[in-house]
């Protein structure tokens, strides 16, 4: 007959147990609960005979002012090349943030509710472009484009079979948005939809209604010239060593003026190289940072076996946030520009710019530079436009340009990843651009000192 327990020993067994559990549960919230989820994910193939595909992941707007069928869908590419839109989507704008929570679960990670998500009144989609990027599926690595054509003739793909999914995506009014390298990725795609569509059938045209660049690579070999000037002005370096920036700078122009694609792409890292031992800064993104930006919880995130399964993703596949072998395929394209793209779209329909104010690899003096040489009838109007006050909810958000389909926001207190910076203020711009409210929807900013916008 066993002996009873004391009272004591009972008493202390449960104590221990009840620190044991609070240390380490033993049951642990899921990584990925329902209302995290998105409202559809999986693959759009671009090739289904190889199997070549683009990952998405897509979130209906929480609440939409409009019937869904007119309301309106942004498509968000991120930049590289070769970088993933899950990092857009759970470290920037998307409705959900994977942040470190220490004893939640084993992987001290879960997901915070976005304070400004870009899927409050629009439905938000994210594609994981080129192939071969994040979790997107490059059948051979000869697949993965080599330029800005290919990119957008896989991207149009993409952008139909999503649309052909549900009646109600068809004639939803389609903006297309992306930061750093996506200046190029969006323009191409929206260069592509307006040279296609008048070949099409009405019912199988994308409706594309506007693109949004964000600290965008569009013209490089106009941005490459100005990053002695960037940190000259901001203070970081003095007078020889700007000169020597300029001289750096120089060759990688040279090298573009002949035509020498590989070698301008190297003469443009090698300035960066420089901007980055000379200033000793934490990150070219933004200059106020002590440390780089955070993205490494999403990728530790999205490698595990459990959110891999929740998105419709094989288990056997490696997340990378961004990937070398899309980088590489794409190292002769870096220099090449797209203005050209941006000149027809601005024409076509409408064009939003973005930069962060902390942003010295992307920014606002790299993206003035090569706006102010744009072959539109408009552009004269645009540079004499008055910069407005942007303000939001009675601070100031930063400042706005604007002159019939261009606009130009330069955002206060964000860096080269803005809406991570200011989500807030990032969901505001975008929101107001896309339905056209307040300054938003005037021809030209005005002549006002401020602006003044509320969420």
């Amino acid at each position: 007959m066993a002996t009873p327990r004391s009272t004591t020993t009972t008493a202390c067994f449960f104590f221990l147990l009840c620190l044991y559990s609070s240390f380490y549960p033993s049951t642990s919230a899921p990584l990925f609960p329902k209302s995290a989820l998105p409202t559809k994910s999986g693959y759009l193939p671009v090739n289904p005979a190889t199997g070549s595909a683009i990952f998405y992941a897509f979130y209906e707007a929480q609440a939409p002012t409009s019937p869904l069928s007119k309301t309106p869908l942004l498509i968000w590419l991120q930049g590289g090349p070769g970088c993933s839109s899950m990092i857009g989507n759970l470290f920037e704008l998307g409705p959900w943030r994977v942040v470190p929570s220490h004893n939640k679960n084993a992987h001290n990670l879960s997901l915070d509710p976005n304070p400004g998500p870009w899927n409050r009144l629009f439905g938000l989609l994210f594609l994981d472009n080129p192939i071969g990027t994040g979790f997107s599926i490059a059948a051979t690595p000869q697949e993965i484009p080599r330029d800005q054509h290919s990119v957008a003739k896989h991207l149009f793909a993409a952008i139909t079979g999503f649309t052909s999914l549900d009646p109600l995506f068809k004639d939803r009014p389609i903006y297309i948005t992306g930061e750093s390298y996506a200046g190029k990725y969006v323009p191409a795609i929206g260069y592509y939809i307006l040279n296609k569509n008048p070949k099409l059938p009405v019912s199988q045209r994308v409706n594309l209604a506007g693109v949004a660049i964000g600290d965008g690579l569009t013209d490089p070999v106009t941005q490459v010239a100005t990053h002695a000037d960037s940190v000259y002005y901001s203070g970081l370096i003095n007078e020889r060593q700007k000169r020597e920036l300029e001289e750096a700078q120089r060759e990688a122009v040279e090298f573009v003026k002949i035509g020498n694609w590989s070698e301008a792409t190297n003469a443009r890292n090698k300035v960066l190289r420089m901007v980055e031992n000379m200033t000793g800064l934490a990150t070219l993104y933004d200059f106020t940072k002590k440390k780089p930006y955070q993205t490494s919880f999403a990728t530790r995130f999205l490698n595990i076996p459990e959110v891999k399964r929740a998105l419709g993703v094989n288990e056997s596949m490696v997340f990378e946030e961004c990937g070398d072998v899309v980088g590489e395929a794409l190292h002769s394209d870096v220099m090449k520009s797209v203005k050209y793209m941006v000149e027809l779209l601005v024409k076509k329909s409408k064009v939003l710019l973005y930069q962060g104010l902390y942003d010295l690899r992307d920014g606002v003096v790299s993206t003035e530079a090569w706006v102010k040489t744009m072959k539109w009838e408009g552009i004269e109007k645009f540079m004499t436009a008055d910069r407005v006050i942007w303000e939001v909810n009675g601070e100031v958000a930063g400042y706005l340009q604007k002159w019939g389909s261009l606009t130009n926001v330069v955002v206060s207190g964000a860096g080269h990843l803005l809406p991570a910076d200011q989500p807030l203020n990032s969901q505001a711009m975008i929101e107001d651009w896309v339905l056209e409210k307040g300054q938003f929807g005037r021809k030209q900013a005005g002549s006002s000192s401020k602006f003044r916008a509320t969420l």
